[in-house]
């Protein structure tokens, strides 16, 4: 049986446009769709909202996460 390993950057181009959960270095959820990002995963998120115990906290609209804070992603 081959498995075939997907680099970081092939996973980030299969998720623009979805829908993703992403936890900030500092404990922070926040929920958008990833609709770009750069070769220092900087990404950015349209429709993004901060995310507290699975509900919401805050809308945050369009914003930019640094790259150096991101802790993981996941789908939403």
């Amino acid at each position: 049986m081959t498995t075939t390993q997907e680099r970081p950057f092939d996973l980030l181009n299969k998720a623009i446009g979805q829908q993703v959960m992403i936890r900030l270095k500092n404990g922070t959820d926040i929920r958008g769709k990833v609709t770009s990002f750069d070769a220092h995963m900087n990404i950015v998120l349209d429709s993004a909202e901060e995310v507290e115990d699975g509900n919401l906290k805050t809308k945050l609209g369009t914003i930019l996460l640094r790259g150096g804070n991101i802790l993981f992603i996941s789908p939403a």
